[in-house]
């Protein structure tokens, strides 16, 4: 298990050599601290503690800071922990960039979903409405709260209540394309959350064959466009070279035949 934090940015598509186009999700990953490591003997698990995005040391505890000052670094703004299998391959302040994914792995992504406020049963139970017209006075409301017998509302029941914000894991998606140069991933489909909020990036859980895909690079498009305007400007100079040679022999011609009149009158007048 394997795992890093990240921000979402937004989506936007790539193109497959094959001709397929995958939508995938930006995700910003700056280098993430490792702050803590836990292990079997002393916290009865393995696991460490990933943190990123610093923190300004005014807006921060002193508990916040005395536990970064432990691996080296400020206080940083997101903490998480991810359970690992073996902690020998981790160190106290070492940094775990983007390239610890590689492309055509398969992960989980943890965020936490957009707010909708205060919203009806419709919207966020999907119940039908009741009728619009003829008299009926039941449009959107929640219904029948349950039977008379227990002279209570049971728990769970369907009503009117905050919606959003919850805590939403989307899983098995693959990792389309890494970049530790620019500090991001691209993984296919959506994640949730709304744009700039903290994504967990975790190794999927249920597995799946790693499969890459070959993606078109605009470097090679922009090479390609250069490429065929170059034979069409090689063309095109043919095809001037041809027509200017076709004038040439034409003027000549035309040159010779009226010296070949003159010759003829002037030996007819002789």
């Amino acid at each position: 298990m394997k795992g890093i934090l990240g921000r979402k940015v937004g989506m936007t598509e790539k193109f497959t050599k094959d001709g397929r186009v995958i939508p995938v999700t930006v995700i910003s990953v700056e280098p993430n601290i490792v702050t803590q490591i836990k292990t079997v003997e002393n916290d009865g698990y393995n696991a460490i503690q990933l943190s990123t995005v610093d923190k300004k040391e005014k807006h921060a505890t002193k508990p916040e800071i005395g536990h970064a000052k432990k691996a080296g670094v400020g206080p940083k703004r997101f903490v998480r922990e991810i359970r690992v299998d073996d902690v020998t391959s981790y160190e106290l302040g070492s940094a775990i960039t983007a390239d610890v994914f590689t492309s055509g792995e398969k992960v989980d992504v943890t965020g936490v979903s957009k707010g909708k406020g205060f919203t009806g049963v419709i919207r966020r139970n999907n119940q039908s409405r009741g009728p619009e017209t003829h008299g009926s006075r039941y449009h959107r409301r929640p219904g029948s709260m349950g039977t008379m017998r227990p002279m209570r509302v049971f728990k769970g029941k369907i009503l009117a209540g905050h919606d959003g914000c919850k805590t939403v894991t989307i899983q098995n998606l693959e990792i389309i394309e890494v970049s530790k140069e620019d500090n991001y991933i691209l993984v296919s489909g959506n994640v949730p959350g709304a744009k700039n909020s903290l994504v967990l990036i975790r190794s999927a859980v249920k597995g799946g064959s790693n499969n890459s895909v070959e993606l078109v690079e605009y470097e090679e498009i922009l090479l390609e466009e250069e490429q065929m305007k170059e034979e069409t400007q090689e063309e095109n100079n043919e095809v001037e070279t041809e027509t200017t040679e076709e004038a040439t022999s034409d003027d000549s011609e035309e040159v010779a035949n009226e010296e070949n009149k003159t010759e003829i009158e002037e030996t007819t007048e002789a």
